[in-house]
């Protein structure tokens, strides 16, 4: 199999070729990556010189370069990760998410559609995408593959326009496409734009803890590694043309998930109990801030036998773990453009 991941440089591409290359040797396994401001390279590190791996820098935006990159590769499948991911992004620039995860994605479609020339013995198009499609929920309920969409950002929207126009190419071109929807993600290597590794971040340099409106907001977290287990999952044995949602069973408000990491990081730092709670601060919610996200991942576990392999607590005792133990990296990806960012979208609060 020769198989292209966009977004590969990025939390979860990454995590995903590792594990590929891990529990599919003879694949040949492309990363296609723009190297934006989350696509790091060093999250590749230890497997960049594996002999069927490779990496090109490019944009999936660019339509024609992509038509030039499926004629000269030959790629069996597209594993579609690449996308602009972060909520407050798309409400300061919306057109960028629009360009990026629709533009992008429909390029992607047109790209395999024009390669494979109808010829889908052996190929698939995995489009990864976010429960956020759905909207909210309120106390009760879980998402589950049938939940209609109502978006409610910028990026939510982006994603859903592409969920759209991945189905039709299956139901106008038969496309053999398979689309998953996930859960809030972390773990190792995640950018600190998001809630954990930006928090874990703070609390080791003892900055504030900007906390939206009173942290009311509920979130299903799914261990990235488990995730990578389901996609390759999904795209060797999912039926296509289906949605199969991902989650981690493991809801939490973010104030309970902060003062859990409060206490995490107090332990592992040495500080007194109470320290890092103490620099919690709330600011301003976001616009559009959805209450709740859950899934029902049932059909991933009926159908596919799926379940996920941590607890929370478990996955973020190894996820402070990991970032206490690469504080290099941490301090590399937050300098420069990353700093000016924060300090337009908290310190004004």
């Amino acid at each position: 199999m020769n198989i292209l991941i966009t977004g590969g440089a990025g939390f979860i591409g990454s995590h995903l070729i590792r594990h590929l290359l891990e529990a599919h040797p003879a694949y040949t396994i492309t990363n296609l990556d723009k190297l934006t401001y989350a696509g790091n390279l060093a999250n590749l590190r230890d497997v960049e010189s594996s002999p069927n791996y490779r990496f090109v820098r490019g944009d999936i935006a660019d339509g024609a370069f992509l038509m030039e990159l499926f004629k000269e590769q030959r790629f069996d499948g597209v594993i579609h990760l690449a996308a602009e991911s972060h909520v407050d992004r798309s409400i300061a620039n919306p057109t960028e998410f629009v360009v990026t995860n629709v533009l992008g994605t429909v390029n992607l479609l047109v790209a395999a559609r024009a390669a494979w020339e109808g010829q889908y013995d052996g190929k698939r198009f995995y489009h990864v995408s976010t429960d956020e499609v759905y909207g909210t929920l309120g106390s009760d309920g879980l998402f589950t593959e049938s939940t209609a969409y109502d978006p409610h950002s910028p990026y939510s929207a982006s994603k859903a326009s592409s969920d759209h126009f991945v189905r039709a190419f299956h139901d106008t071109y038969g496309l053999p496409v398979v689309i998953s929807n996930c859960s809030n993600n972390y773990g190792p290597c995640q950018f600190p734009e998001k809630l954990i590794p930006l928090f874990i971040n703070n609390i080791r340099l003892m900055k504030p803890l900007p906390v939206y409106g009173k942290g009311e907001n509920i979130r299903d977290w799914l261990w990235v590694l488990d995730h990578a287990k389901a996609i390759d999952l999904i795209y060797h044995r999912g039926t296509s043309g289906q949605t199969y949602n991902i989650g981690g069973h493991n809801e939490w408000t973010n104030i309970d998930l902060i003062k859990l990491l409060c206490r995490i990081m107090d332990r592992k730092l040495g500080r007194e109990a109470g320290t890092s709670q103490s620099l919690i601060s709330y600011v301003t919610d976001r616009a559009g801030h959805d209450l709740r996200y859950a899934i029902d991942a049932s059909r991933l576990q009926r159908e596919l036998g799926w379940t996920p392999s941590v607890t929370f607590e478990q996955g973020l005792e190894e996820t402070v773990d990991w970032y206490l133990g690469n504080q290099a990296w941490l301090d590399e990806v937050t300098s420069g453009a990353y700093q000016h960012y924060y300090e337009k979208m908290y310190t004004d609060r």
